[in-house]
């Protein structure tokens, strides 16, 4: 059933632009300065195009070029365009992470719609941080937005192999440092991978993002996975420029959208497709905006039966180049939906249902889009792991992981934080074999800061030089999307806040037991709260700025390390005016 609203009606935009007052004078008569005609302002929709381009967003590069067939497509529908730039974390520029800037960038994003005179937003994204952020700030102030993802790159090739963004700059680096790679193939190698614009060409966070945006309802159907330099991509923009005018008038907001249902249909999609870890606390944060109770609870009872069926890096072999080919995310969304495993009713930006947009989608290649009885992986969901270690909670994802290693025990092989990994691993006289468990200290939101992707710790020389290419690695950072292997990731509590993976020592014995979802630290209760007590921070504390603010207010990575003073609280989106 499509919503539907009182049209015409008196709009927001209205109450700067409506009118002969002073104040709107003031308002209007400014922006004319631009050379916009006085029946612009008639009462029509003012979209907000928010564009997240910028120079050192390489990602997001071409949004510029897709901002104006958005705006092309709100002018055919209608509605009066305005571009607005907004805060844009770039994954490999921002330091000391760009999930530190990820709320940063939600709560810059929705003062600007909250200030501004919109009627509905385009949220124009691509890299990482950007989908999620924007995501976060629009549903905070709750007026009809939707998605337009700047798309992958296409493939990368290297001397006849498939290239793909991240998950070969893991592997080759891995190579170099075995022997197996010159450093100079290793520069000829760069050249390769990244030769379109676009963001990553891999099932990587951004891929999973876009996906993650599709599956909750909020980006028209097909559009998470239309390469980057595809002409199809702009026809996208401009379908989208067109559709954000009628969910004006039909007044489709995201709290129409994003409701339970919708992030159970995205839990189940991102087990299907093998996507990254980092959507479980973008999703977890996204649903506190909208004042949705989501756990991580709700993570593995969705995910736990999905299979995982589309055979992409890092958990298969081929881009995204081909999952667009084969169909894309309609195709894996049909197919959750055969296998009992979506809710159908969910309503999407387009007025219909998610299975009104795919019920009728073909799958062009069952390679790339796998048969349920082919999957990588039957059981494809994000893993949440519980246990003395992390009482609230680890996750793993398992199409990355190595099957033997799914149940372990080993010897602890501790890192106090990145520095202390980066000092050691590197020195032969390190005492580690790959039957180790590699832990990691000090990386979760507040201890990085931010919480940054150095989860998939690279092991060291000497075990990679054995032909070992796989360990267990636990910590409480984050992993690319487009990274591999058994790792467990955003351990809570933190060690920063004195979490039990704070007092890990070398030499403990851990135990990962995958399929009952345990994590365990084999020492007594006694002896865990004897060192627990003995405990002491160890990090500096920011004084001043963003920073300062980040470490006083972010929550734990359990529940999607948001600022705590920004959960479910959508306010008034029209403010008084200051004239």
């Amino acid at each position: 059933m499509k919503k539907k609203a009182e049209w015409p009606r008196k709009l927001r935009s209205q109450e700067w632009y409506g009118g002969t007052s002073r104040d709107v004078i003031y308002h209007r008569g400014w922006l004319k300065n631009q050379g916009y005609p006085h029946d612009l302002f008639d009462g029509r929709p003012v979209i907000g195009i928010l564009n997240t381009w910028s120079d050192m967003t390489p990602c997001n590069g071409h949004l510029r070029e897709l901002a104006e067939k958005v705006k092309a497509g709100v002018w055919e529908a209608g509605g009066f365009p305005l571009e607005v730039p907004v805060f844009s974390a770039s994954e490999n520029t921002f330091r000391p992470t760009a999930m530190m800037y990820r709320n940063l960038a939600a709560l810059a994003v929705e003062e600007a719609i909250r200030g501004q005179p919109m009627d509905g937003c385009v949220l124009m994204v691509g890299c990482d941080k950007t989908t999620p952020s924007l995501l976060m700030g629009a549903a905070s102030v709750d007026l009809p937005s939707i998605v337009v993802t700047g798309g992958p790159m296409l493939n990368g090739y290297f001397r006849g192999e498939r290239v793909g963004s991240g998950t070969h700059l893991w592997k080759f680096s891995e190579m170099v440092k075995a022997g197996e790679m010159t450093q100079a193939e290793f520069l000829e190698a760069e050249a390769s991978m990244s030769r379109s614009s676009g963001t990553c060409n891999t099932m990587g966070t951004a891929s999973t993002m876009a996906s993650m945006a599709e599956a909750l309802g909020m980006a028209l159907s097909g559009n998470a996975a239309i390469p980057g330099v595809d002409s199809r991509r702009k026809v996208m923009a401009q379908l989208t420029g067109r559709r954000i005018v009628q969910m004006v008038k039909d007044d489709l907001k995201p709290s129409d959208v994003m409701t339970k249902k919708a992030f159970e249909n995205a839990i189940r999609t991102n087990a299907a497709i093998g996507g990254s870890t980092n959507a479980v606390i973008h999703l977890l944060a996204m649903a506190g905006r909208v004042g949705i109770d989501l756990t991580l609870d709700d993570w593995d009872r969705c995910g736990r039966d999905v299979p995982t069926i589309v055979n992409l890096m890092p958990s298969g072999k081929y881009l995204m180049e081909e999952f667009f080919y084969a169909g894309g995310l309609p195709v894996v969304l049909k197919r959750l939906g055969e296998a009992g495993l979506l809710h159908k009713d969910a309503i999407t930006v387009s007025g219909d249902t998610v299975w009104d947009e795919v019920k009728d989608v073909v799958n062009w290649n069952e390679d790339v889009i796998l048969p349920a009885e082919k999957a990588l992986t039957q059981s494809g969901g994000i893993v949440v792991l519980r246990g003395n270690l992390a009482p609230k909670g680890a996750v793993l994802k398992p199409s990355a992981a190595s099957p033997h290693l799914m149940v372990h025990r080993g010897r602890a092989v501790v890192f106090e934080d990145i520095d202390d990994y980066k000092a050691k691993i590197n020195d032969d006289n390190l005492d580690i074999d790959e039957t180790c468990v590699m832990v990691m200290k000090n990386c979760g939101p507040k201890g990085y800061p931010g919480m940054a992707e150095v989860g998939n710790m690279g092991l060291p020389p000497k075990v990679l030089r054995k032909g070992i290419t796989d360990m267990v690695r636990i910590s409480d950072a984050r992993m690319s999307g487009t990274a591999y292997g058994t790792v467990v990731l955003h351990t809570s509590p933190e060690a920063a806040v004195g979490g039990p993976l704070a007092v890990v020592k070398n030499g403990d014995m851990i135990e990962l037991d995958v399929p009952n979802r345990r994590l365990h630290l084999d020492i007594s209760e006694e002896e865990l709260a004897r060192r627990l007590a003995e405990w002491q921070p160890n990090h500096d504390l920011p004084t001043s700025g963003y920073a300062w603010l980040h470490q006083q207010h972010v929550e734990g990575a359990d529940t999607g390390a948001d600022l705590d003073f920004l959960k479910g609280c959508r306010g008034n989106a029209v403010g008084r005016d200051s004239h």
